[in-house]
């Protein structure tokens, strides 16, 4: 029987106008410490982002989302936090904050497949059904 690992997850959302709440789910951030695992992945679909928040500067928010993915890598290029353990940069990213890119509450799971959990959740939290 493979060995089941405890993650974490929080959901990336776009909020363009922060006071109104509304938001639109364009990524995962995944951090499972037993598996020494922490990923973000992003997609964006422009035409629906377009539709939800037309006067939102899709091409000035892409380099927050690259810098969540730079991070989660622990790229050096991403700053001093990227240099943090693996799970001090999840808390990071995963704090509450006021601004255009959010993070949804955390939530627990437990997996043997790390990789596996960020493309399920992708599916079912980020991308359209088809």
């Amino acid at each position: 029987m493979p060995t089941l690992h405890t993650y974490d997850y929080a959901v990336i959302r776009v909020v363009p106008r922060v006071e109104r709440e509304e938001f639109i789910n364009v990524g995962v951030i995944v951090s499972c410490p037993g598996a020494r695992h922490l990923e973000a992945a992003i997609e964006i679909d422009p035409v629906r982002l377009h539709a939800f928040a037309p006067a939102l500067d899709q091409e000035a928010l892409q380099p927050w989302l690259d810098a969540i993915v730079a991070i989660c890598r622990g790229d050096a290029s991403a700053g001093p936090i990227a240099q943090l353990p693996a799970r001090a940069r999840f808390h990071f990213l995963t704090a509450k904050r006021s601004s255009v890119v959010q993070m949804s509450s955390t939530h627990v799971g437990r997996t043997a497949d790390p990789a596996g959990v960020v493309e399920h959740l992708m599916t079912r939290m980020v991308r359209v059904p088809e």
